[in-house]
């Protein structure tokens, strides 16, 4: 890597864009963070330049007439409409994968079939292209509660998780015959409930050197006590205090390894981020949707944990020399984001309406603000999206991370705000189910993110944890 400064572009316009850009714009190593759209927030660390996330001529014109040594790309849909492999065209170094890459979250039905002929733990699942057959499908269902979910790209609104047969029609209308997610759902999976504990993890990879990062756990229902429908995340914390070592080994083994090396047999020359939304059962971890790119808002608190310089990282994920570098070291107090929502979402939600409070919410010790659904107009921040913020607290304990997060988000008002009360609270018996089963030590395995390597078979010797910033280097290939 050149130690001369570079120019970062980085794609997209909401709050795990603008926690990308705050922590580049840190990096010594880079001259200048643009950011494409960008937001109200991401004005303040970056160049915003209004070029749409899905305008793939224009991101490629703003790359080259601003010479920039490496496009970070924030959202699915540039990658699954073929960005990066645009970008790679014209000799520029990106972070994200090429659009065969992408389809694993473009497509559940391809992730699925990945999934299953490379056996990796999933769920059972049925695939429908007509409303009629699906219908029939869920007459016959015996074992209730079954998931309905939309093939492509629904940001975040494409599950459904029914408890009879008639809710499991209610939701084939919604999406086949109503088409109220378009195009996405022309196909729907109906597939087996899984219960356990929501977990997502995350690891960037150059395609022969994996790097898990540090767990994270997302709240994705509307309401407390995860009550409601679905959304794109209404508060994340981190570390997850119950993930152990040997949790954190089932899921590099069972999981990550096997991801790559199907991504390899496949022919898919992956450079980005693999995000496994996972479900821990009794039986062990269990893929429920595979992401391509930073989860939104748990970029917000990665990169809150995340210490010294994430930029080399990205670069050699780009440039296929992730192995050249150590293993990063994690911030070991607790971060805790909590999402500030407009009035109506999930559903339809107002925009234009005026932000106040931000900067008395910026002034609170250990606590940043990440923007996500929001643009400037006359001078003051209005919403523009339906996850509006997203509020940042560090605390040596979760309890003061929260009630840091809680204490800066009582500074921020507007019309039909709302949040969710109970981000970072979980029921000690939900806990219970991924502790450290097998009498092991017990250590914490977050603050630990390492490098995994597995043989032809993806069968990785993975060897301890480490917690000083060193590991192993090895190579997919070897």
């Amino acid at each position: 890597m050149s130690s001369q400064q570079m120019k970062v572009l980085v794609v997209g316009g909401g709050g795990r864009e603008h926690a990308l850009c705050w922590k580049l714009a840190q990096s010594p190593l880079v001259l200048e963070v643009i950011c494409a759209p960008g937001n109200a927030g991401t004005a303040s660390v970056a160049r915003n330049v209004a070029v749409a996330a899905d305008d793939l001529a224009g991101l490629e014109e703003l790359a080259l007439a601003e010479g920039v040594g490496l496009v970070v790309v924030g959202p699915e849909l540039p990658l699954c409409l073929g960005l990066a492999d645009r970008l790679r065209e014209r000799d520029l170094a990106v972070f994200g994968p090429g659009a065969d890459g992408a389809r694993l979250e473009g497509s559940k039905a391809f992730a699925k079939d990945v999934l299953l002929r490379h056996r990796i733990p999933t769920a059972g699942s049925k695939e429908f292209y007509r409303s009629g057959d699906a219908k029939n499908y869920a007459e016959s269902w015996e074992t209730w509660p079954a998931v309905i979910k939309a093939d492509g790209l629904a940001a975040g609104k494409g599950v459904f998780i029914c408890d009879n047969a008639q809710e499991a029609q209610a939701a084939i209308d919604i999406v086949m015959e109503e088409k109220r997610l378009g195009a996405a759902g022309e196909r729907i999976l109906f597939e087996e409930f899984v219960d356990g504990e929501e977990l997502s993890v995350m690891a960037i990879t150059d395609g022969d050197t994996l790097l898990v990062l540090d767990a994270v756990q997302d709240h994705k229902q509307v309401g407390e006590g995860d009550t409601g429908p679905n959304t794109g995340g209404m508060g994340v914390y981190s570390p997850v205090p119950q993930i152990h070592k040997r949790l954190i080994k089932q899921i590099e083994q069972r999981i990550m390894v096997p991801t790559l090396h199907a991504l390899s047999r496949e022919g898919i020359a992956f450079r980005g981020v693999i995000y496994a939304g996972l479900m821990i059962t009794d039986g062990g971890p269990q893929v429920l949707e595979y992401n391509v790119r930073f989860g939104d808002p748990e970029a917000q608190a990665l990169v809150r944990r995340f210490k010294g310089d994430l930029f080399p990282y990205l670069l050699a994920v780009a440039e296929g020399r992730l192995a050249d570098l150590e293993a990063p070291e994690w911030d070991n107090r607790t971060v805790v984001g909590v999402v500030a929502a407009a009035a109506g979402y999930p559903g339809d939600y107002v925009k234009g309406t005026l932000i106040e409070g931000l900067a008395a919410a910026d002034k609170h010790e250990d606590v940043v603000v990440f923007h996500a659904g929001t643009r400037a107009e006359d001078g003051h921040v209005v919403t523009a999206g339906g996850r509006v913020l997203c509020v940042t607290a560090l605390g040596q304990e979760r309890e003061a991370a929260r009630a840091g997060a809680y204490e800066a988000m009582g500074e921020i008002r507007w019309d039909g705000m709302f949040t969710r009360g109970d981000i970072g609270m979980r029921e000690a018996a939900r806990a219970e189910l991924i502790g450290d089963e097998d009498g092991e030590d017990g250590e914490d395995a977050n603050g630990a993110g390492g490098y995994g390597a597995g043989g032809p078979e993806g069968e990785a010797e993975l060897g301890e944890r480490w917690t000083e910033g060193t590991a192993p280097h090895a190579d997919l290939n070897a």
